[in-house]
């Protein structure tokens, strides 16, 4: 059985690392929500992390996580640099930041080889979901152009403090992913959600949803398929400032060309976050609420 690698999309985080809300010690040791992941993800069999970062994050990151990982899991930092771009294209000059999600991807295509997973470095996934991802990845039913989605049931990843925006997706009766419609502004209510659409109306939604949360899994295949979405995409949009190419975007184009199916593999766990400055004390209390339980160690790398 092949053991996969985990792709952590880091290039966001604030400059210094530890500096933000979703980098806040959260563990009773003083614990990142980064630090849940890449554990959830060792204990499920990931053999390697690969840290998408800004080039100042490199020396704080490997300090963070100097002697966690020895002995555990092969670790790589990749800078997403603005003028890593696929020939011929350039960084025009007044480009300050790099081009999303897909870019991040894209500038890791050199520290991946087989089957990985793509998270977010401030999203806690819970523990069954890297499990279920890894039985995934670890099987012929990932391959050159099969892929996978881990979704959530929307209700499980709103925040009580707050509007949030999550992917709603269309999964057809064989359980692959169709399209992932984005909606901003979704809010739990009494009858399950609501978001508001593009006119500033408020839309129903049930809250059992799958909603997708940026957690994937890919074979290295990825990387050329998206080559020429890439090229479209800074043809089109690269000379403006704020545009931003995302890896839901790339999956929808490739499964509408036909070029990849993607499963869509339902996780029971809750996603839970750090949007809001009041959401911090609902990650601690869940963490520890956890801890207690015995799913993770008081001390989660000693």
């Amino acid at each position: 059985m092949r053991s996969p690698s985990l792709l952590v999309l880091a290039a966001g985080m604030g400059s210094r690392y530890g500096g933000i809300k979703q980098m806040d010690p959260v563990g009773p040791k003083g614990e990142f929500v980064l630090d849940y992941s890449v554990f959830d993800a060792w204990r499920a069999g990931f053999n390697k992390v690969v840290f998408v970062i800004r080039e100042e994050l490199e020396e704080p990151l490997r300090q963070h996580f100097a002697g966690k990982l020895e002995g555990r899991m092969q670790t790589d930092y990749v800078c997403q640099r603005l003028d890593d771009l696929p020939a011929p294209f350039v960084c025009p000059p007044t480009r300050q930041k790099p081009w999303g999600t897909g870019h991040a991807i894209w500038s890791a295509r050199q520290a991946l080889k087989g089957s990985f997973a793509v998270i977010n470095a401030d999203d806690f996934y819970g523990a069954q979901s890297y499990a279920i991802l890894s039985g995934f990845l670890s099987s012929p039913q990932c391959s050159d152009d099969s892929y996978a989605m881990v979704a959530y049931r929307l209700a499980n990843t709103l925040s009580e403090h707050g509007t949030v925006s999550r992917g709603i997706c269309r999964v057809d009766a064989q359980g692959l992913l169709q399209d992932v419609a984005e909606r901003t502004s979704i809010e739990p209510v009494a009858e399950g959600a609501r978001y508001k659409d593009e006119s500033g109306n408020w839309q129903p939604l049930s809250g059992e949803e799958p909603a997708s949360l940026n957690l994937w899994g890919f074979s290295d295949s990825i990387f050329s398929k998206m080559e020429p979405l890439f090229k479209q995409f800074l043809e089109s949009r690269g000379e403006e400032e704020k545009s931003e190419f995302y890896i839901p975007s790339v999956v929808d184009s490739l499964i509408k060309a036909g070029h990849c199916r993607t499963k869509v593999l339902n996780t029971p766990e809750h996603w839970f976050g750090m949007t809001y400055a009041q959401d911090r004390d609902v990650v601690v209390n869940r963490i520890a609420a956890l801890t207690q339980k015995g799913v993770y160690p008081p001390r989660l790398w000693s």
